[in-house]
């Protein structure tokens, strides 16, 4: 069966291609995780925080302003007590089924990844 080919202009791999920029900043792994957290619903830096093990509050920070700064969350400021909240928007929601479907991917394939990466480690061994 022979796959469609996938039409890409030639400079989609420059660079300094637009494109390539924002593919990067969505398709990172806090980024990705960040919108999951979000998809339930507004939440408080720290919860989401929090939520994402392992995360640094420099990483978080720059990955939610990449975010805000791409369109794809909205930040506001609570006063009582004082708080940052942020929110998925809806160009962010536009993401949120192409990302389901590569999660359901990853948890399906991921026992035949782990075994490529047995073979090739078997055959790689020094």
């Amino acid at each position: 069966m022979k796959r469609p080919i996938l039409n890409l202009e030639p400079q989609c791999f420059s660079s300094d291609c637009p494109s390539r920029a924002l593919f990067d900043q969505i398709a990172d792994k806090w980024s990705m995780m960040v919108l999951a957290v979000l998809d339930d619903g507004p939440h408080r830096f720290n919860a989401i925080k929090r939520r994402l093990e392992g995360v640094t509050q420099k990483a978080l920070t720059q990955c939610l302003r990449r975010l805000e700064r791409n369109g794809l969350v909205s930040r506001q400021v609570i006063s009582s007590p004082l708080a940052v909240q942020y929110e998925i928007t809806p160009l962010g929601n536009t993401l949120q089924q192409p990302f389901r479907q590569l999660h359901a991917w990853t948890l399906e394939k991921l026992p035949l990844v782990e075994s490529a990466r047995s073979a090739f480690d078997q055959q790689n061994l020094p």
